[in-house]
Parts: structure tokens; C-alpha cells; sequence
């Protein structure tokens, strides 16, 4: 199944969200296997983005409202890309 890679970043009130009900993570996470996606891990990290989540979704569509949902809600800014096992990668090229 395609993997896809969100970067995502709190706005003020994602902040508060999270701050006030940590859990909404775990909340979120059903949300988006409903739509038809799977959360395969989630990390928080430091800099640019504060969460990075890796996903997989049978398609770009399904990964595309995924997105667009979860950004309406205007708790967070996202940047979403297609990841391609390297080794997967590395066969299309020879």
C-alpha cells in the first residue's frame, strides 16, 4: 500500500487543543483510518513542523481527503508527500 509522509504544524488553536486534551491525538488517529488511511507511526520533533506522522492510504485520493479534512478544521498546517521505499526505488531505476 502507498506510504505518505505528513509534516504537520500546530496553529494557536491546535495549541490549545492538545495542551487542554492531549488524547485528541489518539481521536484523530481513528478519524483517519475512518476516512481510509493508517496511522503507521507518529513522532513529535523539533523545528520547522512539530508532529511528523507516516501513513498509508490505497490511494492519493484517499490521502488527499485526508488531508484537505483534517486542514479545514484549522488546527493545523500540513504538508503531505509520497514516499517511495528506497529499495522499491531503486528497482524502477535499473
Amino acid at each position: 500500500m502507498p506510504v505518505y509522509i505528513m509534516l504537520s504544524t500546530l496553529t494557536n488553536e491546535g495549541r490549545k487543543t492538545i495542551k487542554n486534551n492531549p488524547e485528541r491525538i489518539k481521536e484523530v488517529d481513528k478519524e483517519i483510518e475512518k476516512m481510509g488511511a493508517k496511522v503507521i507511526a507518529q513522532y513529535a520533533i523539533l523545528g520547522m513542523y512539530d508532529f511528523l506522522s507516516i501513513l498509508e492510504a490505497p490511494d492519493n485520493d484517499t490521502i488527499a481527503k485526508v488531508s484537505t479534512e483534517l486542514g479545514s478544521r484549522g488546527t493545523i498546517q500540513l504538508m503531505t508527500l509520497s514516499a517511495i521505499p528506497v529499495y522499491e526505488f531503486v528497482e524502477k531505476m535499473g
